[in-house]
């Protein structure tokens, strides 16, 4: 989330994957990531990168809603132009999904994994000339915590006990438990740093970052237009002039700006019109697996999901095959309403599987004495590319079991403000997460900002807080893995199809190795791309 949209952690999982770096490689900020979540390089990247140019990108979900204050982010629009050209965090994911520094050169832990220390990057300069210091990356912090924070970030910082400065380039961090994999969770888009404000405080309003770019013009829901910053700290980096960001929701008219020229790269292609794409010579099909996966929540706290039965009976009775073969065209596979991807280190089976069972559904509800149940479920084209077409046959196969669903087609604009977390039942797009401590506590414990499901359980917190900071991989992963099972047994997420990123893009538009954990290359593609016809 996205965002809603909407997690490895340190040593112990990049172990089970068999990537064994040392401990003190991790801690010093050498981790390496599981290699799933790449792929191969542009056919045009041995050409090498080039200078100049613009990038145009068509994303589906800009919002009148976006604003340049960090913690509201929950779009690709508001992720790939802010998070990504305008600004940076301390860390980053780099596109194999290891962890790198960026405005922090180094980090270490101490006390077990409760005191972290980053030493910060000298010479960096805000676009305004403003000098980088340890004071910005402090209040930028700040910024996401206290009692009022709605911040998507929230279940990041709530971790944080104390934050304190040693003069212009340390930056001390003290949680209140230890979490070894605390380092990459600063890579979150919502972390961003921004100018600090005499006082306290960030300056975000002014837009001023110290990212590859910087801020021509910005009409929200619309397009984002950002210009080259010459003054970047990474050499050779951009290598776009200029890059703009638009915003268009409908899946045929992102198709028609690629194919007149309009834009350079569109998202969430629908599926159907691959062909369309490998068929031209100028446009290249881009597939990248990722963490991504697409569902309809209900909210355990209001009725009648409040009810385990109606629950339980609404997951058999979805045909997630038919909506895969249907709608995505055989690109993408079920999740057993887990919300781990099959790739992610600690992903445990949770029996049974919940496959389509109209009968079965129909007797939990007699046998609980629910009798003609109906509900409303929220989709929009916005929510996730085919949601709208995944509703008509989840009410379809609903309506075998004795279930009425009256599908409420919403607008595409705000969905993200005024449907997500707000309706009881609606289409959601998880991006996923790096860890699956950072997973659950975004979405799914008691406390999490974005529990579009309104799960609380007291033994899945319990193991949450536990897992955190257990350094021993067995006794984790059975942790995890009995989290797990409780979201399958009783949560109200139904995992509908777990899919890659999926984009359509000019031929002139020429990249490396892309990372999959968030779209648009980890967000990254103005700062890593480049054109090829210069």
């Amino acid at each position: 989330m996205r965002y809603p949209t909407g997690p490895i952690g340190g040593p112990i999982p990049v172990r089970a994957l068999g990537l064994a770096p040392s401990r003190r490689a991790f801690l010093g900020g050498a981790a390496v990531l599981a290699g799933a979540f790449c792929l191969p390089a542009s056919l045009r990247a041995e050409e090498g990168p080039k200078r100049g140019g613009r990038l145009r990108y068509g994303v589906n979900d800009g919002s009148q809603q976006d604003s340049l204050e960090p913690g509201s982010w929950a779009t690709v629009m508001c992720g790939a132009a802010f998070n990504g050209a305008l600004c940076n965090n301390l860390v980053e994911l780099l596109p194999d999904g290891s962890l790198a520094g960026d405005l922090a050169e180094r980090w270490e832990e101490a006390e077990g994994a409760t005191r972290w220390t980053f030493t910060l990057r000298k010479g960096v300069t805000f676009h305004d000339r403003r000098p980088f210091t340890s004071e910005d990356a402090r209040q930028s912090l700040l910024h996401h915590m206290g009692e009022d924070s709605t911040s998507g970030a929230l279940a990041i910082v709530s971790q944080i006990k104390e934050i304190a400065v040693e003069g212009e380039d340390r930056l001390i961090v003290t949680l209140t438990q230890g979490n070894a994999d605390f380092p990459y969770l600063l890579s979150d888009y919502h972390l961003s740093i921004f100018p600090a404000k005499e006082g306290g405080g960030i300056d975000w309003e002014s837009g001023i970052g110290t990212g590859a770019f910087r801020l021509d013009s910005f009409e929200p829901g619309v397009a984002v237009r950002l210009v080259r910053n010459p003054r970047y700290h990474k050499p050779g980096l951009p290598h776009f002039d200029e890059v703009e960001f638009i915003a268009i929701p409908d899946r045929a008219a992102r198709l028609n700006a690629l194919l007149t020229g309009e834009v350079d790269v569109i998202e969430d292609l629908d599926i159907r019109n691959v062909p369309l794409i490998e068929r031209n010579p100028d446009l290249v099909l881009h597939r990248t697996p990722s963490l991504r996966h697409l569902t309809f929540d209900m909210n355990c706290q209001t009725a009648p999901f409040d009810h385990p039965a109606v629950r339980q009976a609404l997951k058999l009775s979805l045909d997630r095959e038919d909506v895969i073969a249907k709608v995505f065209l055989g690109e993408g596979e079920t999740g057993n309403d887990n919300p781990v991807a099959r790739i992610m280190p600690f992903r445990a089976e949770t029996p049974p599987e919940h496959r389509y069972d109209p009968e079965a559904a129909r007797a939990l509800l007699a046998e609980a004495g629910i009798e003609g149940l109906t509900v409303d479920l929220s989709v929009a084209e916005s929510a996730f590319p085919g949601a709208v077409e995944a509703g008509v046959l989840f009410r379809e196969h609903a309506a075998r079991a004795g279930i009425t669903i009256n599908l409420v087609q919403e607008a595409d604009d705000g969905y993200w403000d005024n449907v997500w977390l707000v309706k009881p039942f609606n289409a959601a797009d998880w991006y996923g997460r790096v860890t699956l401590d950072w997973l659950f506590a975004t979405s799914y414990t008691s406390d999490a900002p974005w529990n579009n499901t309104g799960f609380r359980n007291s033994r899945f917190d319990e193991l949450h807080a536990a897992a955190r900071s257990e350094t021993d991989p067995t006794t984790r992963g059975a942790h995890y893995a009995e989290m797990q099972q409780i979201l399958h047994d009783e949560g109200g997420v139904i995992t509908v199809a777990f899919v890659s990123w999926l984009l359509a893009m000019s031929r002139a538009i020429g990249h490396g190795e892309t990372g999959g954990i968030l779209p648009a290359d980890n967000h990254r593609c103005a700062e890593r791309w480049w054109r090829t016809d210069i």
